[in-house]
């Protein structure tokens, strides 16, 4: 690891804690979730209600994702301003960990199933209608009938369960070409002459991240 990296590099740890936290929170509230439409808004009202520490997690798993997006634009941020973006496979696979956390946001901001869930998702659904030729076969088809209904809250449901263990993998591989091309750095040379060990001299920086 190049020696002079500073603390902007710690944003990618602290969105393995993010999603670590999010996975763990999430597999307690499904536990208590029902994906219908009759019973999805009195389900998350239960939780918060009558389930032991049920609002703690429902909370944390709510603003953990606003967390989440924060640690994620510094991420990117940090990446395209000191040129991160050179290290094209790893910058590449990074992208597509980015629009998958995005669908995996938006799909569980439907879940609740309020009114700002229904239109949510109503409107960005929609939104595929304006591709042309398949664009409203699409819509239909997400929404599995001719509205969003209790057949699009279950779908939903069921890709915010799966995507997150998919982003799991897509961060292993996002690592497995960070480790082979290695870090960039602030001054962006070369820092092959330059490198220390990774443990324990990031590993407690990170540390130190992640408390505060």
């Amino acid at each position: 690891t190049p020696s002079n990296i500073s603390s902007w590099w710690n944003f990618g740890s602290l969105l393995g804690v993010c999603l670590v936290i999010q996975i763990l929170t999430g597999l307690f509230l499904a536990m208590h979730y029902t994906s219908d439409t009759a019973t999805a808004f009195s389900s998350v009202t239960h939780i918060c209600r009558d389930v032991n520490y049920g609002w703690l997690i429902r909370y944390l798993h709510a603003n953990g994702a606003s967390m989440f997006f924060i640690c994620l634009f510094l991420h990117v941020g940090r990446g395209i301003y000191y040129g991160s973006f050179m290290l094209h496979e790893t910058w590449n696979i990074g992208i597509v960990l980015f629009l998958t956390v995005m669908a995996t946001a938006f799909v569980g901001y439907v879940l609740p199933w309020g009114q700002m869930s229904f239109w949510g998702a109503t409107v960005i659904t929609n939104l595929l209608s304006a591709i042309p030729y398949i664009g409203p076969t699409l819509v239909e088809w997400i929404w599995g009938g001719f509205s969003v209904d209790k057949a699009t809250l279950t779908r939903f449901f069921a890709f915010h369960f799966i995507l997150p263990f998919i982003i799991t993998a897509l961060v292993l591989v996002h690592l497995l070409f960070l480790h082979e091309t290695g870090s960039n750095n602030p001054s962006g040379l070369n820092s092959d002459s330059d490198k220390i060990p990774f443990h324990p001299y990031y590993t407690i920086k990170d540390l130190l991240g992640v408390f505060i």
